[in-house]
């Protein structure tokens, strides 16, 4: 009779016990679930004053009168009345998002929100708007600094780009669809992200992107994703797709880069070398061809204006450093020749024919080409 009530008594403890186990398991879980919120709660709360919204005036090109041609047959005068019902715009609204770089009025954007504009007016979080002039713009990067007359601006804190890590939480901030401030959060999914904005002109595009499953929608280009310590890790600039989850952000590092000097002097003048470029770790059967190199950036082509055509680099060279710094990729590539100054001597560590060798070239500054 004892031992059955001991037992009784032991199973009821150790129920009793366990309850309060999940109890104060459970408190605890909340506990950092509020702690969590609190985090984001802050970081919306610090990040948005130094953030702008940016909608711009653009001018449309002159419409075609659609009287020559295929519609030569239309009665006199038909597009003139088709247009007095139906007036044309001369002019096109957009909006974006910026990030305020310095307290005296200089803003970080992409240069594609504010391409050919005709004016551009910027709106604090404290309801404050001014005329923005461009500073200067690269469209290599897409990076623009705009500049405003204003003093004792909230001033956003700019992260190290390169410590980020995938799978940490990333915030986006900014105004898409005309959403003012509207605040996302998903994480960091990628980083290094190359060949993201296809074609012939993106294919020299610095393309190094972060990529986030932080909803961004259109206008929320330019404006800031930060980390949960409120330190802007990067520029939202692009989406694959709408609703895919799939965002891309220029690092903060290479905004930060180009934006000092598009303040300090109004352009940024980009280095190059003048060669196509194709990474090995990008196509196996390529690598096959150069057995014994484990990674590099082959020079397909030379630019016949190109500064390497000066020198004894050829093509089916293949680079696999840059000043004794490895290159594996061609964005590691870009990035080494963009820290050099135009006119100044390059080493370029090759392998031709399976031997290794070092060639110098003087680097020179790219020219944007004209417009057709």
């Amino acid at each position: 009779m004892i031992r059955i009530c001991l037992s009784l008594w032991l199973a009821t403890l150790f129920a009793s016990t366990a309850r309060a186990e999940d109890q104060a398991g459970a408190a605890e879980t909340l506990r950092l679930a509020r702690r969590l919120n609190e985090a984001f709660v802050s970081v919306a709360q610090t990040v948005s004053p130094s953030v702008v919204v940016i909608k711009v005036t653009q001018k449309l090109p002159p419409a075609e009168t659609g009287e020559e041609g295929e519609f030569e047959k239309l009665p006199p005068g038909f597009w003139r009345r088709f247009h007095e019902q139906f007036e044309r715009p001369d002019t096109i609204r957009g909006e974006g998002s910026g990030i305020i770089l310095r307290e005296d009025g200089y803003i970080l954007t992409n240069g594609h929100v504010v391409e050919d504009a005709e004016s551009i007016e910027v709106t604090l979080k404290d309801g404050r708007s001014f005329q923005a002039a461009v500073r200067g713009s690269d469209a290599q990067s897409d990076i623009a600094v705009l500049k405003i007359e204003a003093r004792g601006l909230p001033v956003a804190r700019m992260g190290d780009s390169a410590k980020t890590r995938v799978g940490e939480f990333a915030i986006a901030i900014g105004a898409p669809y005309s959403l003012d401030y509207t605040v996302t959060f998903g994480h960091i999914s990628a980083k290094g992200r190359g060949n993201v904005v296809r074609g012939l002109e993106g294919a020299a595009m610095d393309q190094d992107f972060i990529q986030t499953d932080a909803n961004i929608n259109p206008g929320n280009s330019g404006g800031p994703l930060v980390n949960i310590e409120g330190e802007v890790i990067g520029m939202n600039t692009l989406i694959r797709g709408m609703r895919t989850g799939i965002g891309f952000a220029i690092p903060s590092n290479l905004a930060r880069e180009v934006a000092e000097k598009l303040i300090s002097e109004g352009r940024f003048a980009r280095t190059w070398l003048g060669i196509g470029i194709r990474a090995l770790r990008d196509d196996q059967e390529l690598k096959k061809r150069f057995e014994g190199v484990t990674d590099g950036v082959l020079v397909s082509s030379l630019a016949p204006t190109g500064p390497a055509v000066k020198s004894d680099l050829k093509p089916g060279d293949v680079i696999t450093s840059v000043d004794g710094q490895s290159v594996a990729t061609a964005q590691q590539l870009r990035n080494e020749v963009r820290k050099k100054k135009p006119g100044q001597s390059v080493k370029l560590g090759v392998v031709r024919d399976g031997k290794p060798k070092t060639i110098k070239v003087s680097a020179g500054e790219w020219a944007a080409p004209a417009p057709k």
